[in-house]
């Protein structure tokens, strides 16, 4: 797998200052495997709401019904298309159940009892009229939500804050309850922030864009990020709360796990109270969810730069799925869940024992992180990587397929070279889109960090530099990328585009392409 994915690719804590952050919470978090402890008894089974009920308003029960709102359930999807299925539906979940003390925190479960390489059962809450999909399903408890109660209980005389309190005690989880104040109950709300070492002096900025989640029991909420960091969550609570980082950013992207069969990477935020939970990641911070959060704000980044009032150049197509490798270097923008090469004989071949792994959740970009220690080696991969997919959004599949082709087969008949020579057939598409990625990369890079201008890509057979002249002559980000059409599949033909698309311009362009001639 590892070899299939080279030849796709492109490519003791010291101080710090402060800056009034504490770089402690979270330290001593375990992002691996959750382990779990004994069940504990759901206060908001159904049963349990009416019993508090009771015990608060014995007067009053008999004239108030407590209607089963939610149903707890778990699916049990057989591939990626059926977990799929259930992400489209809106469905927050989880692949652990909400109903158990967890001893060690982590990033995620696989029931033992599921095969491993198999989709481990996944955790929600639905209401209680769902429809369910054919897809296998259990309903463990019947729940009672008063915030899901349709219409409005303001004139029922009944404390629900109080009954759901009351609830916890009453199933032996008065421990979880945060100490009860005048306003006991509230919106979890906080920042979630990294640090860049190499930009803005050190100091934090927010993790832009994406999920936080919580959860105490079977009661969720969830909120995205602004691109501060900021968030809070629309429901309020009054008992201590898992909290967790789900990559599924609100751009339109998600990161995924290697090896771990879900749309999107979750990574811990422990247990908290009602509050929020504020967390600065750095280079110091556990590997992956500094990893994560690099590709996520360089990824946001990315989108927010493609915006008409910027550089004005398509972004990548909706749900892009962005697979993180920790154990190798190479990267790569196969367009896999778009439609590229997915019916290739070649590639199938290549893949062989791990081509059915790849389908089952098809990446879009693969990012090698492997020897990735700062922010700024990860940042111009996915800003490289992400170029060839706005490339892709402009051109489609046929021309996408010929790219990955070519680079398959001239790794092959060249003895290892990623690119190959440049002279062998359709290298002209190679040769026009990573002209473009490495351009990209190297501008996003400069504009970032300062510096003398990079020169990624500059050592191959093509010329990323041309890209650089045209800017540096006037020639924007946003006309370059006008020509990078279907047809433009070679060097010459993107330089008869370019004069035709801006024919004042003739002398500039005719001087730079020919210095490389």
């Amino acid at each position: 797998m590892l070899m299939a994915l080279t030849v796709m690719s492109c490519s003791e804590e010291g101080a710090r200052p402060e800056h009034g952050v504490d770089y402690r919470y979270g330290r001593d978090l375990s992002h691996e495997k959750i382990v779990l402890g004994s069940q504990l008894e759901n206060p908001y089974k159904t049963e349990n709401i009416t019993k508090a009920l009771q015990d608060l308003y014995p007067t009053k029960a008999d004239r108030t019904e407590v209607k089963t709102t939610d149903l707890y359930v778990r699916f049990l999807p057989k591939d990626g298309e059926e977990l799929e299925a259930l992400v489209s539906l809106g469905l927050e979940m989880t692949d652990h159940p909400l109903d158990f003390e967890i001893v060690k925190e982590g990033d995620w479960y696989h029931d033992p009892e599921v095969p491993e390489g198999k989709v481990t059962w996944q955790y929600a809450l639905v209401p209680e009229d769902f429809e369910f999909p054919d897809i296998e399903y259990e309903i463990i408890d019947e729940c009672h939500l008063a915030e899901n109660v349709a219409g409005t209980r303001a004139d029922d005389g009944i404390d629900w804050e109080a009954v759901e309190r009351h609830a916890y005690v009453m199933t032996g989880n008065e421990a979880l309850l945060a100490p009860q104040t005048k306003a006991s109950k509230v919106c979890p709300s906080g920042r979630i922030t990294i640090v860049d070492e190499h930009a803005g002096g050190g100091k934090p900025f927010g993790v832009a864009g994406v999920r936080v989640s919580c959860n105490s029991f079977v009661k969720f909420s969830h909120a995205y990020t602004d691109k501060d960091g900021y968030y809070e969550m629309p429901k309020k609570f009054s008992a201590r709360l898992r909290y967790r980082l789900v990559f599924e950013n609100e751009k339109g992207f998600s990161i995924g796990v290697n090896m771990v069969l879900v749309p999107a990477s979750v990574s811990t935020l422990g247990k908290s109270g009602p509050e929020g939970v504020n967390m600065t990641v750095t280079p110091d911070s556990e590997t992956k969810l500094f990893k994560r959060c690099v590709a996520n704000n360089a990824a946001y980044d990315y989108y927010e730069r493609c915006a008409a009032e910027d550089m004005d150049i398509s972004v990548p197509p909706k749900d892009i799925r962005m697979w993180l490798f920790h154990k190798m270097k190479a990267s790569s923008a196969v367009m896999l869940h778009h439609g590229a090469v997915l019916d290739s004989d070649m590639l199938s071949s290549f893949l062989g024992y791990f081509a059915p792994l790849l389908k089952f959740f098809l990446p879009d970009i693969t990012v090698g992180v492997e020897g990735d220690h700062d922010y700024r080696s990860i940042y111009s991969t996915v800003c490289h990587e992400l170029a060839h997919a706005s490339h892709f959004t402009k051109v489609g599949t046929s021309f996408w397929n010929q790219y990955i082709l070519y680079i398959i087969g001239s790794y092959i008949s060249s003895g290892g070279m990623t690119y190959g020579d440049g002279l062998g057939v359709n290298s002209g598409y190679c040769e026009v889109g990573e002209m473009w990625a490495y351009h990209l990369e190297s501008k996003m890079y400069h504009e970032r960090y300062g510096g003398s201008y990079p020169s990624f890509g500059t050592s191959y057979w093509f010329y990323p530099q041309i890209f650089r002249f045209l800017e540096e002559k006037g020639v924007s980000t946003s006309e370059i990328f006008s020509v990078l059409r279907p047809e433009t599949t070679s060097v010459d033909e993107l330089q008869r585009a370019l004069i035709k698309a801006l024919p004042a311009r003739t002398s500039d362009i005719d001087m730079i392409f020919n210095r490389y001639r």
